[in-house]
């Protein structure tokens, strides 16, 4: 019997943010570069995604190669304290400049990625594990439907980059309000349609204008990121009324009402579970 390896990720790389600016009252954009970035090998999907690892001041130990000597740092912690992550999309990455762009969203003092955001004036530490990534828009379907809120702004906004010129489909994003709309690179047959958020119902615009497209003849390539309510509710609705078939689909819940990351990635199985359970016993493949 074959006993199958664990898979061990790289230790982390370590950086610093070289700028901050604030893209829309409730997105800031940073850029991380230093060094340590030059063991970064970029992932090229169009999702593709880093974690910020945060942790106590300390001293940051590193290894021969240059990323952080995890272990070394993990054994130093007080008991108890653990490293936090946070996963976010990759924004951009220049090669030779060693430079990371993320875009973070940002709602005050909740959360702990997004308050750093918003305080971060440069020289910063950020230490960063990835990246992962395994979607990209296909150029073998008729058309295109992306949806999202804020948290999936950065990957919609990378996939409408790479959409071919001739590309038609729909990308639907909710923000809080128009003041947090971007300017968005898109082909000419790709509408982009912004939406607001209904106070205490994150995602219910959302749900709505999606269910309000006019599907297409065709086959149509689906990403839907964003709070695990909606995502479930255009799930269903992608997979049970549309048979949208799943190679075609990128669809994920990066956040649930409620829930703290932790929480939520300790849930999200089940819950990703409980779903394909569902569509099973529907019959679907």
């Amino acid at each position: 019997m074959t006993v199958a390896t664990p898979r061990t990720r790289p230790a982390p790389a370590l950086g610093h943010v070289v700028r901050a600016e604030r893209l829309t009252p409730g997105l800031v954009r940073i850029v991380v570069g230093g060094p340590g970035l030059a063991v970064i090998t970029p992932s090229p999907h169009a999702d593709s995604y880093v974690k910020l690892m945060f942790l106590p001041a300390g001293e940051r130990p590193l290894q021969a190669d240059g990323r952080l000597d995890l272990e070394a740092v993990r054994a130093a912690l007080p008991e108890g304290v653990a490293p936090r992550l946070r996963a976010y999309t990759v924004r951009g990455f220049d090669p030779e400049a060693l430079e990371l762009t993320l875009d973070l969203v940002v709602h005050g003092e909740s959360g702990l990625a997004g308050p750093w955001a918003a305080a971060v004036s440069g020289g910063e530490e950020v230490v960063i594990q990835g990246p992962g990534g395994a979607w990209s828009p296909s150029d073998q379907v008729d058309h295109h439907l992306l949806v999202g809120d804020a948290s999936a702004l950065p990957a919609i906004a990378v996939a409408l980059e790479r959409l071919a010129p001739d590309a038609r489909g729909v990308a639907i994003i909710e923000v809080e309000s128009a003041a947090d709309e971007l300017a968005l690179d898109a082909p000419a047959g790709v509408t982009v349609q912004w939406v607001h958020s209904r106070h205490g119902q994150p995602g219910a615009a959302l749900v709505d204008a999606a269910l309000a497209w006019p599907w297409p003849a065709g086959s149509v390539g689906v990403f839907v990121h964003g709070e695990a309510g909606s995502v479930r509710a255009l799930r269903q609705y992608l997979r049970v009324e549309r048979a949208v078939p799943r190679e075609l689909m990128s669809i994920s819940g990066y956040w649930r009402l409620g829930v703290d990351d932790e929480g939520w990635r300790q849930s999200k199985r089940e819950w990703t579970q409980s779903i394909e359970s569902a569509e099973q016993a529907a019959g679907l493949d």
